[in-house]
Formats: structure tokens, C-alpha cells, sequence
């Protein structure tokens, strides 16, 4: 009798630009030829693991990256005018004399619309890495995790277009307008699955592999108004209840992000080092459950084609 694997699920957390840490990440199983045969994802993790479970190599993901943050899309995206504003405000005067201005525009600008960022600049950024394909096209099955802004409810989403499952995913509220879905009205995943390790375990997968790029817990940061302490709270309360949804996994891979701001893309490709190495740190937790070793992936290559052909 010939032992069967469990079947495994990569659980990949939110946490905006920290999330190109999951390249390095499948970057590890990519080379080590750890077979993958679920991916679930929250935000960011939704839009990597969407390219990932398409077909893209983490090469090719990484080289996506770059060309993005050197395009104009990018360049003119009110993403890139939030982290300016994060980083003016730890500057002398007239720096945060700046960030004071450009941040009561954003403000105010948010409260006509439903994000400060505008769907169609937020589209073209999922455009650039996700194919428009349906999620059941996907070479490798793909769920992406949302909330629902009226029910209040974790939406999980297997089918339909792979797209507008990513957009309503990464949907940060308050930065980018819901997405409207048979009367749903899907927001960030990360609302209720910052990590979603049990929605891996609910959709099949025996062993689950989370990946947690929140950061440091601990902050440094200057609290100069009401928004700072209420968001410091969020940020707190955040932590520990994905303290408890890690618990639900096997393995936790956590790279070391530090505390690094979610806008701040600038630093991708230290971040595909950390989850390389992040991952790395983890590998013997792996083959100790499972032999998922290049020889394992081999003998299981061998035995499909034997199956097949007798």
C-alpha cells in the first residue's frame, strides 16, 4: 500500500506591500519542489498567490514587481502619496507641515468616495499581475477571502472571475472602494481572515502552511491625534486575534518584516530575501511532517506515470 501525503495548503496573509514576502516564500517550495495543492489568500496574499496559482514562477512575479514600481501607474497612485505623507511626518517642520495638508486632502477627498484610492487606478494595478481568466482556470485550485460589509461575513470565493475575487480581497477599507457582488458588498479579507488558516483547513487541505506578514507588534511611532490612537488600537487588536488563527496551522512562516508601513513598496526586494530566508528557517518542519522533499516529488511523478500507463 503506497502512503498518501496530505494534501497541503498555503494560508497567505494581508498586510500590504510586507505581502512581497510571500514571493520569497514560494520561491522556497518552488525550488525544493514542495507541491502546493491549495492556495488560500487574504489582500495581498490574494493577489500574489492569484499569480502564483496561474502558473507565474517567482522570477517572473518578481520581475512583474519592479516593472510596476517603475511605471507611471504606480508613480501617480495615491499609494505612493500615503507613504510620502508616513514619511514627511517623521521629518523636520516643514516636512510635517506638508504631510498636515496633503493628508486632510486625502481626507477629505474620502469623504465623497467610497476609497482614497479610485477603483480604476486600483484595477489596473490587479491588471497588471492578475490574467483574466475565471478562479476555477487556475493551474493550481485558488480560493481568495473577503468580508462582506452588510452581512458581516467571511465570503469565500471559488469561482466566478479570478480578477474581481482579487480586488474585492485587497479592498482596504477606507483606501479602496468595495466591490459590489450579488448584493455583497466585499471588503478586505483581512476584516476577518488577517491569515486564513482555518478556510484552508474548510477548503481540503490536511496540512496547512501559514504565512504571516503583519510585522513587529511593538511601535515607535508618534501618536499626534485621535486617527493615530484609534488606528494603533486596530493594529493591536489585529495582532492578537491572528495570534490565534495562526495556532490553527502546522507550520508558520513569519519573515522578518519589521515595521515596515504597509505602502512601502520601495523595499520589494529585501522583502523576497526575508521570506526566502523566513521560509528556509521552516523547511525541516516540513519534511519532518511529510516527505516533500525533490526525491518525494520525483516518486510521486513516477508513479502518476506508471498509474497512466498501465
Amino acid at each position: 500500500m503506497i502512503w498518501k501525503r496530505k494534501r497541503l495548503g498555503l494560508a497567505l496573509g494581508g498586510g500590504g506591500a510586507r505581502g512581497i514576502a510571500h514571493v520569497g516564500v514560494l520561491r522556497v517550495f518552488e525550488e525544493e519542489s514542495i507541491p502546493v495543492d491549495l492556495i488560500v489568500g487574504t489582500s495581498i496574499g490574494a493577489l500574489v498567490g492569484a499569480a502564483y496559482a496561474n502558473g507565474q514562477n517567482t522570477h517572473e512575479m518578481e520581475k512583474r514587481i519592479e516593472e510596476f514600481l517603475n511605471s507611471p501607474t504606480f508613480k501617480e497612485s495615491a499609494l505612493k502619496h500615503i507613504k510620502e505623507i508616513q514619511d514627511t511626518r517623521k521629518s523636520g517642520f516643514t516636512g510635517k507641515i506638508h504631510a498636515f495638508f496633503r493628508n486632510r486632502l486625502l481626507l477629505a477627498q474620502s469623504l465623497f468616495r467610497l476609497g482614497m484610492l479610485g477603483s480604476e487606478e486600483f484595477e489596473a494595478m490587479i491588471d497588471f499581475f492578475v490574467p483574466d481568466i475565471q478562479i476555477q482556470d487556475t493551474q493550481i485550485p485558488y480560493r481568495a477571502v473577503a468580508t462582506d460589509l452588510v452581512s458581516g461575513q467571511s465570503v469565500v470565493m471559488s469561482e466566478g472571475p479570478l480578477r474581481r475575487a482579487v480586488m474585492a480581497s485587497c479592498a482596504v477599507p477606507g483606501a479602496v472602494p468595495p466591490v459590489k457582488v450579488n448584493g455583497m458588498f466585499l471588503s478586505d479579507g483581512g476584516s476577518i481572515n488577517i491569515v486564513p488558516t482555518m478556510v484552508a483547513r474548510e477548503e481540503g487541505a490536511g496540512f496547512v502552511v501559514a504565512v504571516s506578514v503583519r510585522g513587529d507588534i511593538h511601535s515607535d511611532d508618534e501618536f499626534g491625534s485621535a486617527a493615530d490612537i484609534c488606528f494603533r488600537a486596530s493594529d493591536i487588536m489585529g495582532f492578537h486575534f491572528e495570534t490565534y488563527m495562526l495556532d490553527k496551522a502546522d507550520v508558520v512562516i513569519q519573515p522578518r518584516v519589521g515595521s515596515l508601513h504597509w505602502t512601502d513598496f520601495a523595499l520589494a526586494r529585501d522583502l523576497v530575501r526575508e521570506g526566502e530566508k523566513a521560509a528556509r528557517e521552516k523547511l525541516h518542519l516540513l519534511r519532518k511532517a511529510q516527505p516533500l522533499s525533490r526525491r518525494w516529488a520525483l516518486l510521486s511523478s513516477l508513479l502518476k506515470s506508471f498509474t497512466k500507463n498501465n
